[in-house]
């Protein structure tokens, strides 16, 4: 019999595959579609929308992996992990907005932010691997 962690683990893994599947896809369509000029007005909006759901499935899988393991140890390091990304996306992009509103860098479209808190659990992992001595983590690292 598998034991939590691994049914947990494998959950995640179809899950995190099968959102980052839809992301391809419905960014695929909606560039070609809505990018190319083909959609316009409402359908465009939900096209245009659609990637938006495959990123928001990959960030239920991550709460889905902290509900469903129950090794206690493992549960913090991810705790651990989502406060070090949520940390660091909210410095990274505070300083950029400050920087911005005085002109003294380009704007950033705000769907990087998302991109932003990825980087961030792959340092909470890290970060774990050197305070802890264990960097098992959601991204795999």
């Amino acid at each position: 019999m598998l034991d939590s962690r691994n049914t947990a683990r494998r959950r995640y893994t179809l899950r995190i595959a099968v959102s980052t599947a839809a992301y391809l896809v419905f960014l695929a369509t909606a560039l070609r579609l809505v990018g190319g000029g083909i959609v316009t007005g409402p359908a465009a909006y939900v096209l245009g929308a659609l990637p938006v759901v495959a990123v928001v499935g990959i960030f239920w899988a991550f709460a889905r992996l902290l509900i469903e393991d129950k090794d206690e140890f493992r549960r913090l390091l991810l705790v651990g992990q989502s406060l070090m990304a949520t940390g660091f996306t909210l410095s990274v992009v505070t300083v950029w907005g400050f920087l911005e509103n005085f002109r003294l860098v380009p704007h950033v479209d705000a769907l990087y932010i998302a991109v932003l808190w990825f980087v961030g659990l792959g340092i909470g992992s890290v970060y774990n691997r050197i305070s802890l001595g264990a960097g098992e983590c959601a991204t795999g690292l």
